[in-house]
């Protein structure tokens, strides 16, 4: 007897899906099923190869523009899923903003630049689909190790994460009920284009003090998201899981 994918017949809506640890999740979640519909900020060529890739495996998928920190764009997006697929089960939110300044540098354009998207593009995009979405439904969103462990520089960018798990843990009691799960997962340092300076900066020592010895790749986070994101997942909510391979 054929067993069915664990996320067969589910619909999942990645943002920031172009790149990194956003392609990486949509790959897995059409893997594990799902048919995917990738959110993007302007690379229409790396969302358009990352849906190229997941259609020539048979799985349903398509992509679409959209400005997280506009909320009508995020209600919009939404409903784009719907017209396109039908239904909604899973939200990945991968996309965000991820910029370090010193205090001295860390004025009100760098807070509304990191707190537009990283905090209300999660609080838009929570709302919009949980309005929407079938039950059980999975959302997932992606804070940071640095929201608890912040590193000079770092301010507002880890306050913006913190908050993220904050909004993880407030609204998983209010979709609670609504049989939805709502969770986020905090990475270390994961090996990407867009870490490239980090891991050429930090590597080495990142690998000394983690027990792993080795740098994350944006697998490892997406393993996460497809388990949160399935139905062993379901009796965990409003929690933050630190991926970062145990660094010290």
């Amino acid at each position: 007897m054929t067993r069915s994918l664990p996320l067969s017949g589910k619909v999942a809506l990645v943002t920031g899906g172009s790149r990194g640890i956003g392609a990486a999740v949509a790959r897995r979640l059409a893997a594990d099923g799902a048919a995917i519909l990738i959110a993007y900020r302007s690379d229409a060529d790396a969302a358009r190869a990352v849906v190229d890739d997941l259609a020539a495996t048979g799985t349903q998928a398509a992509s679409q523009a959209m400005d997280i920190v506009d909320p009508a764009a995020c209600a919009a997006l939404v409903r784009t899923c719907i017209d396109r697929f039908g239904r909604l089960d899973i939200l990945v939110n991968a996309a965000g903003i991820a910029t370090y300044k010193p205090l001295a540098e860390a004025d009100a354009d760098h807070y509304h630049a990191i707190f537009g998207p990283n905090v209300l593009g999660t609080l838009s995009l929570t709302r919009a689909a949980a309005e929407v979405m079938e039950t059980p439904g999975r959302i997932v969103h992606v804070s940071s190790r640095l929201a608890e462990s912040p590193m000079p520089g770092t301010s507002v960018y880890a306050a913006s994460k913190a908050a993220v798990s904050a909004l993880t843990l407030a609204l998983g009691q209010e979709l609670g009920p609504k049989g939805i799960t709502i969770n986020a997962v905090a990475p270390g340092l994961i090996e990407t284009d867009m870490t490239a300076a980090a891991v050429q900066e930090r590597g080495e020592a990142i690998r000394a003090n983690t027990p792993l010895r080795r740098i994350g790749q944006p697998g490892d986070i997406a393993g996460i998201v497809a388990f949160l994101a399935s139905d062993d997942a379901g009796w965990i909510t409003g929690r933050t899981i630190r991926a970062d391979g145990g660094l010290l």
